[in-house]
């Protein structure tokens, strides 16, 4: 009898690998939940995503030992970046949010999808970084996206280019911090609990508050925290297992899944200007990741 082939456990690059599809695959449908709290007001789901957020990581740091961790990571100027990234994301969730409420998941995905670009021009602005011949031409490709949907539609697409900033911003203020992701993100939202707070507070004064009125709703709202925090944690374990280049290329998920549900589920309009400036979008994330996938290659055969 031939003996059958055990497989050993996985290797630490597939659990990273495992763990990235998992963050993305959350991030891609986080659409159809979201749809589901289209009563409540933006800033109000914001400022309950944020505080279930912050109960959620502190929950996580608790358990690690960690808390007392948190008021040094405000100490010098990293308290002022803290703020800024804290501001960045929080832009970057309001959007989306928004374009979940007003039908704009596919502007939403166009952003998810020139993020990467947005950031190679942030890192060739801020931190001098050269641009390749490739990330030019593939930023170029979005360039010309961008300006075929706006004379499509007769507007820029805001939401897009509003998300794919914010995100890109938010990494160039994560280079200067020095923490943890977990403890990272923790004081990111933290720092601004006071505003959170403040906005559910007058929400409840107004009588429009929305937690408590409603089971469903309630339970969905305090659901919004592990649903931003998990994908977040699983992101930051897959950075430390997996290849920045394969990140690049995984990441591609998200945007591919809300795209799908704004078109198919949701039934957004996908008119002509759509195809062409989508098209163009794919071609630029086609030429960058062939691209950073064959500069990986170089460096290790180098290396």
């Amino acid at each position: 009898m031939t003996p059958v082939a055990v497989e050993g456990p996985m290797t630490e690059t597939a659990k990273g690998i495992a763990a990235m599809i998992v963050a993305c695959t959350i991030w891609g449908l986080s659409p159809l939940f979201y749809r589901q709290l289209d009563m409540v007001p933006p800033l109000e789901l914001l400022s309950h995503r944020a505080v279930w957020s912050i109960v959620f990581f502190a929950a996580v740091l608790a358990l690690q030992g960690r808390l007392r961790e948190i008021p040094d990571a405000y100490k010098g100027r990293q308290a002022a970046k803290l703020l800024l990234a804290g501001l960045m994301i929080s832009l970057n969730w309001l959007v989306f949010l928004v374009s979940v409420q007003i039908g704009k998941v596919t502007e939403a995905s166009l952003g998810y999808y020139i993020f990467p670009l947005c950031a190679v021009l942030a890192g060739r602005f801020w931190f001098g970084e050269r641009l390749s011949r490739a990330q030019g031409v593939a930023i170029g490709f979005a360039a010309l996206a961008v300006l075929v949907l706006s004379f499509g539609a007769g507007v820029p697409p805001w939401v897009a280019l509003m998300i794919g900033t914010a995100f890109a911003l938010y990494g160039v203020i994560k280079k200067g911090l020095r923490l943890g992701p977990v403890l990272s993100v923790t004081c990111e939202i933290l720092i601004l609990l006071p505003l959170w707070l403040a906005i559910l507070a007058y929400a409840g004064w107004a009588g429009d508050g929305m937690f408590g009125r409603d089971a469903w709703v309630t339970v969905l709202l305090v659901l919004s925290g592990p649903v931003t925090a998990v994908p977040l944690i699983l992101f930051s374990y897959a950075a430390q297992r997996t290849k920045m280049s394969t990140m690049g290329v995984l990441q591609y998920i998200n945007p591919s899944m809300q795209f799908i549900c704004a078109v198919v589920v949701f039934g957004e309009p996908f008119t002509f200007w759509h195809v062409l400036a989508f098209l163009l979008t794919w071609l630029a994330v086609l030429v960058f990741s062939v691209s950073s996938l064959s500069a990986a290659r170089r460096h290790r055969a180098q290396g």
